[in-house]
């Protein structure tokens, strides 16, 4: 991706811009799977039961994506509200993957889901370590 290369000319980058890319990166792809996944859940034949998964998977994309935005703003970041906001992200994908899990043996854009938001929530982990 071009994230690495985004980052790397920004005069205003700092810290660890390699975890900062991955996080973005991490953020992209799971915002696009929980926006897929609530969409295949609207496909399947027993859309009632998967109400709960389609709004987790709704709130864990918006929440993404906004992560993501507010990561990749390095000019005159405010560090309390992008570790507010790597907090929520952590919930949100928590939440998600709990609930996609319980419905991966049965649908596997549930189980393709859960693997996003577990991968997101981990480098976001990872990243607000660092900003301790």
């Amino acid at each position: 991706m071009r994230t690495d290369d985004m980052l790397a000319s920004h005069p205003g980058a700092a810290g660890d811009t390699a975890l900062l890319a991955r996080a973005i990166d991490a953020l992209a792809e799971c915002a696009q799977a929980c926006t897929t996944c609530a969409d295949a859940c609207l496909a399947e034949e027993m859309v009632a039961e998967l109400r709960r998964c389609i709004r987790t998977d709704l709130d864990c994309a918006d929440v993404c994506a906004t992560t993501l935005r507010l990561l990749s703003r390095q000019t005159g970041t405010d560090d309390a509200l992008v570790r507010a906001q790597l907090q929520a992200c952590v919930v949100a994908c928590r939440t998600c993957g709990d609930e996609c899990e319980s419905h991966a043996e049965m649908h596997e854009h549930c189980r393709v889901c859960a693997e996003a938001c577990r991968a997101c929530e981990k480098v976001c982990t990872e990243l607000l370590t660092t900003m301790a």
